[in-house]
């Protein structure tokens, strides 16, 4: 309940944001030159609902910030719930069987936009291991996406090797480069794993660009063969239905994978890690193994979605692999919730589809869109959905007989 203090105080605060607004956008909303008769035009009337409008918007915004926000715990996860798990897993199961028949019901174009959003979920779920069950800071996992796009394009132009050849072998090499970059940041942690998994990722980008007699330098590779089925030649739409179902198959293998290794001993190393590197040691964790095992793992599919992005494009260049790709990549992982399957699905879904449908917005939708994120971690820093701590509680039957032994 707000005292007259507070709620006087509250309208002061709102008051300077109004003004301080009005201050900013002033040469812009107030003022509008005329370059034909070289006359400065006012619109004083603007200013009004500048000062209005975020007055408004401040007094709500602040009001949910006191009301809404999370409280602080102990631990940032919540124990384990039987309950909860399979709740996650019905709605896992319903969204696949809707989004297995989603190409029956919508158009052509729309499949292909559900096409890329699977393509991030699977992304996505691949750098939920790095950074979301291992704590390892990745700013550079687009590199490895490359890769598998560029070992398939260039597996193509020089040796033929058609889409089903080169979908593991392109998944493979991208984990061999995890891998390699695993090596040399074995010590490292936090900004500094980040400041040089960042170099890594722009090193990649670099070489490709400037390599021109093996990948063509920023023309990039054309004329990239679309996976065939059976040898049968397939019109544009039948390709898309046939690549949609072939990611959905990748993405159904990445979460049943992915589970197995959440709850699987090398899933609890990762998590130990994450939480406490040298008490994971103290406990007999091999360091190395586990972080490069995670590296590895997290790399694989994204050289394989790396691949079928170069299949459904038909063309790569450099720029389809720049900082910006690994930048949407961690913030599915960070809005979904580190560590969470499940979020990880809903984020893209969210980061992929919404500005798609927002296209009517024109030149506001990303305004919009950022301010969705903002207000969303804000209200819901730990994610969607946040990550559930393994533990099991005691019979509550148990408990009252021992509390009446006492």
């Amino acid at each position: 309940m707000l005292t007259k203090g507070m709620l006087a105080k509250e309208l002061k605060i709102n008051l300077g944001l109004s003004l301080w607004m009005v201050f900013l956008t002033f040469p812009l909303v107030a003022l509008k030159v005329d370059y034909l008769d070289k006359t400065l035009v006012w619109h004083l009337d603007n200013l009004l609902w500048v000062a209005l409008s975020s007055f408004l918007i401040s007094g709500v915004w602040r009001y949910f910030l006191h009301h809404y926000q999370p409280k602080e715990r102990l631990n940032t996860g919540h124990r384990f719930s039987f309950a909860e798990a399979l709740a996650n897993e019905k709605a896992m199961l319903f969204f696949l069987c809707l989004l297995s028949i989603s190409p029956l019901l919508t158009s052509t174009y729309q499949t292909s936009i559900l096409i890329t959003a699977m393509m991030y979920i699977a992304l996505g779920l691949g750098l939920n291991i790095v950074v979301g069950m291992a704590g390892l800071l990745d700013l550079g996992y687009v590199a490895f996406y490359a890769c598998g796009a560029y070992a398939y394009g260039l597996l193509n132009q020089y040796y033929g090797l058609g889409f089903w050849q080169v979908l593991l072998v392109g998944g493979f090499m991208a984990a061999f480069l995890g891998v390699i970059l695993g090596f040399p940041v074995l010590r490292l942690r936090g900004d500094y794993l980040a400041i040089v998994t960042l170099g890594f990722g722009e090193i990649i980008r670099m070489v490709l660009e400037n390599e021109e007699e093996l990948t063509s330098g920023p023309s990039g590779i054309a004329n990239i063969p679309k996976p065939s089925f059976f040898g049968a030649e397939l019109s544009y739409h039948q390709n898309i239905l046939f690549l949609f179902y072939i990611m959905l198959a990748i993405l159904l293998l990445a979460i049943v994978i992915t589970r197995r290794l959440q709850l699987s001993r090398i899933g609890r190393a990762w998590m130990a890690i994450r939480e406490n590197e040298i008490a994971a040691e103290a406990m007999g964790i091999d360091l190395t193994k586990t972080k490069l095992t995670a590296f590895g793992i997290g790399a694989f599919w994204a050289g394989v979605v790396g691949v079928v992005f170069a299949a459904k494009s038909s063309f790569i260049n450099p720029a389809s692999f720049a900082f910006h790709e690994s930048a949407i990549i961690l913030s599915i992982v960070v809005l979904g919730g580190m560590g969470s399957i499940l979020g990880v699905v809903l984020a893209a879904l969210i980061l992929v589809l919404l500005p798609e449908y927002l296209r009517f917005l024109a030149e506001y939708r990303m305004l919009f869109f950022g301010a969705i994120m903002v207000i969303m971690m804000v209200f819901r820093p730990q994610g969607l959905i946040s990550r559930m701590r393994a533990g099991y509680d005691r019979d509550p039957e148990m408990n009252a007989g021992e509390n009446l032994d006492d």
